[in-house]
């Protein structure tokens, strides 16, 4: 359906310019929300950012080219649409309100006459295939022989104080673009042999292609999981949009409950499979289906990004590299500043409040705040007294019971009693840290309250999964992905997990589910529960290859696995790991009591989903990607080991000591799910944390909670970690809300629910929409601008394009 408004100047009386045309695209119509109704066509009230002398003073938009296009074009559809208002033709199709409208079109003027966006996470090679092939591809335009910033027209119109302030916003932005266009002086600068700086670079790109490999074979890349392809189904289905054509409520009709006699259960695949060597093989017939990389490959590899990273001349390369980066945002803020303000008021509705954000690192277990657990365990001590919940020394104990051997009753219980907050006493403690999940100080209410399995099969711990994932929907635009375990010490561990969530129906819209797997082999094999780390692996992954071969096998493990992202590797990093061998062992020649190294656990991870990712993509199953927590505290070695072998990590506040390392993670944009109030009562105090040094350099870095029990104290524990961030490192509004829109880019959320959160493109082209995220344009072209200058360098080093080593889209 299309529908056209006439928007009139708002400065016309000034400008004398014509009335301005738009039309609706009816992909787009069906896919905004929350307009208030008072945005309607009929209003005569216009959008007060968009008077000609307000454009013109924005630094991106002085060109006169670019305002006279804006204001004074004139095409057939506006003298069909004023013959029709002539002849007094109404049309009864609903209209799109005027700011709505505007900041649309000004974003998408502004993408055609000045640069389009690249993406970080899309090749920019890819993008301009992808834009060549589009009937509408606008030309691209080099940043550098932009005009510079006009200083005639209605700039004169202003005092002589913003008029020198002009002056001096032209002097910096022309120092800017000579820096860009001047590469030969800038190469020349850095080192003084040429051949080091081949050296340099081949490394770099030999870097970047060994972990491009990795992904590719892992199908962990976005596109390739058949989730994220148009025409995936949703179970239940996502609610509508609270707005249709951002004036009329939508249909209120209920989203259906979940009910498993509408999942569809595939059949049998006949291709086998089997372990060999700790990983997993798929075979078709007899030969084998499934690639993976080998150990010794893996860990060669390994070895040649560490001895890159520790060498002296790429060290300081790369460290001038990110001091040039610090730099540059702040001539880009010093500049911009102003511009972005512009264009964050020009969107309507959106802001902080609501826009997407994504909890991309929480726990389960300690997803609720303490006062939220202190209520309901009263509220079941008072309603449940005599419900049996525990089984001790073989008798059944009652919830009275329990808390009479406590010598506590509810009126004794307080945030105070729980003791669960790790300010204090935890700071580089991690076993201390881990006994602040007891409640009370005592393992059995754990068991009762935030556990699965258990003698009331995790009743409790779904009810209060339930409310506080109804506390996010409440919230609507507040999404999570909540890590639950999974440990390797038996078989049915995976059947239990998906009988709990199925059978307690703990499904919600805004939340999807990763699994984190505790690195604790030593424990399971002092206990006697496994015999080699082969064990653990079989228990891990030989269930998901049975349901991937025959869903029937397991029904309620393939429905919840259609909500599961991917896995996660936890446990304390500080630990320290004795390279007992000089060769690994296989796993199931590991037998001896030591915990293998954080390498060997993320090898052999990798590799094991390498071959189910490509059965599942070849089923039409939603694939797996790995997100392990990475460079908390411990050895560097980790980061290096997650970056071949993960899509995103958790933490890395140790890349701060590894320049080289960090740059790689700059240039491929490798997400980091960063805690700052974490890492403040366990390992790194708030002040020194590289959170927003790593935002400023462009770094793909995203805010979020881990462990709201442990450190959070309100109800929105997300909202508090932004706001503390904004207080100590005085971030706008702008800043925010490009942090939302990189939690929602980590995210594993379907594609379709991304396209309808921050972009209806965002798959294929990479591109972002403005009124969907309230990151202005300007943001965007600078962060991809600096991207591409930076691949451009490496390029430039080793005498070819690097561009190819970036498809990780």
């Amino acid at each position: 359906m299309n529908a056209s408004i006439n928007v009139t100047s708002a400065d016309s009386s000034n400008s004398g310019s014509p009335v301005l045309h738009a039309a609706l695209d009816p992909a787009h119509s069906g896919d905004q929300e929350d307009s208030p109704e008072s945005h309607g066509a009929d209003s005569q009230e216009h959008h007060p950012y968009l008077s000609r002398r307000a454009m013109s003073k924005t630094s991106f938009a002085a060109e006169q080219a670019f305002v006279n296009s804006m204001f004074d074009k004139q095409d057939e559809q506006e003298h069909d649409a004023q013959a029709s208002r002539g002849k007094g033709v109404q049309t009864s199709e609903p209209t799109t309100p005027h700011s709505i409208l505007m900041s649309q079109r000004l974003g998408q003027a502004h993408a055609d006459a000045v640069l389009p966006q690249l993406s970080p996470r899309v090749a920019p090679h890819r993008v301009e295939q992808l834009k060549a092939s589009s009937p509408r591809a606008p030309a691209h335009a080099d940043h550098s022989k932009m005009p510079p910033l006009s200083l005639d027209g209605a700039d004169k119109e202003g005092d002589e104080e913003d008029m020198q302030g002009r002056r001096l916003e032209h002097e910096l932005r022309q120092m800017m673009m000579q820096a860009e266009t001047d590469g030969t002086q800038e190469l020349a600068g850095m080192v003084e042999s040429t051949q080091e700086l081949q050296r340099i670079g081949r490394a770099f790109r030999r870097c970047m292609r060994l972990r491009t490999k990795y992904m590719k074979t892992s199908l962990q890349r976005e596109s390739d999981n058949p989730r994220n392809q148009r025409g995936w189904k949703i179970y239940p289905p996502a609610p509508q949009p609270a707005w249709r054509n951002y004036r009329e409520p939508s249909s209120t009709a209920a989203t259906p409950n979940f009910s498993m006699s509408e999942c569809e259960i595939p059949g049998k695949d006949p291709m086998a499979f089997r372990m060999v060597d700790g990983v997993f093989a798929v075979f078709d017939r007899e030969a084998q289906f499934s690639q993976a990389p080998s150990m010794k490959e893996f860990f060669s590899d390994l070895d040649y990004l560490l001895d890159t990273i520790s060498d002296g001349p790429i060290k300081t390369w790369a460290f001038r590299r990110l001091r040039y980066l610090d730099a540059r945002w702040q001539l880009y803020v010093l500049l911009n500043e102003r511009e972005e303000t512009m264009q964050s008021k020009m969107v309507p509705h959106r802001d902080l409040y609501n826009v997407r954000k994504v909890d991309v690192h929480v726990h389960l277990a300690a997803a609720m705040n303490q006062k939220h657990l202190l209520r309901f365990i009263k509220y079941k001590l008072k309603t449940e007294p005599d419900r049996e919940v525990i089984l001790r020394d073989g008798r059944v104990l009652t919830l009275r019971e329990v808390f009479a051997s406590l010598n506590l009753t509810a009126y004794d219980l307080s945030i105070d009693t729980l003791d669960m907050h790790a300010h204090k006493g935890a700071y580089h403690r991690f076993d201390k840290f881990n006994l602040k999940y007891n409640p009370v100080g005592e393992s059995r209410l754990r068991e009762i309250f935030m556990k699965t399995d258990n003698y009331i099969h995790g009743e409790y711990f779904a009810q209060l999964t339930k409310e506080v994932s109804a506390d996010l929907e409440q919230s609507k635009y507040q999404m999570a992905e909540y890590r639950i375990s999974i440990y390797g010490r038996a078989m049915d561990e995976w059947d239990k997990l998906a009988a709990w969530v199925v059978d307690n129906q703990v499904f919600s819209h805004n939340v999807r589910w990763l699994i984190q797997v505790p690195r604790l082999y030593n424990v399971y094999r002092a206990s006697g529960a496994v015999g080699s780390f082969a064990e653990v692996l079989d228990n891990l992954f030989r269930p998901l290859y049975e349901v991937t071969q025959d869903p029937g096998s397991h029904p309620k493990l393939h429905v919840f696995l259609q909500r599961v992202i991917g896995f996660d590797s936890v446990d304390d990093e500080s630990k320290p790991e004795r390279r007992l061998h000089k060769k690994f062992p296989a796993p199931q020649e590991w037998t001896h009591a030591e915990n293998p190294p954080y390498s060997y656990y993320c090898y052999f991870t990798m590799a094991n989903l390498c071959a189910l990712n490509q059965w599942r993509a070849r089923r039409g199953f939603s694939t797996f990607v790995f997100r392990p927590h990475s460079g908390e505290a411990g050895d560097t070695e980790h980061l290096a080991a997650a970056f071949l072998s993960s899509q995103s990590i958790s933490h890395g506040i140790l890349l701060r000591k590894v320049p080289a390392l960090q740059y790689l993670y700059y240039l491929l944009q490798i997400g980091l799910a960063m805690s700052p109030l974490s890492n403040n009562a366990l390992f790194l105090v708030y002040e020194r944390n590289p959170f927003n040094t790593y935002f400023q350099r462009g770094l793909n870095v995203a805010l979020s909670t881990d462990d709201p029990l442990q450190f959070h104290f309100t109800k929105e524990p997300l909202m508090e970690e932004y706001s503390v961030a904004a207080q100590i490192w005085k971030y706008s509004s702008v800043d925010m809300c490009e942090l939302a829109m990189n939690s929602v880019i980590q995210s594993g959320f379907e594609a379709e629910v991304k396209r309808h959160w921050i972009g209806r493109d965002y798959l294929e082209t990479g591109q972002t929409e403005v009124h969907k995220t309230n990151v202005p344009l300007c943001r965007l072209k600078y962060r991809s601008k600096t991207l591409e200058q930076e691949l451009s360098l490496i390029a430039k080093m080793v005498g070819g394009d690097c561009s190819s080593d970036e498809d990780e889209a």
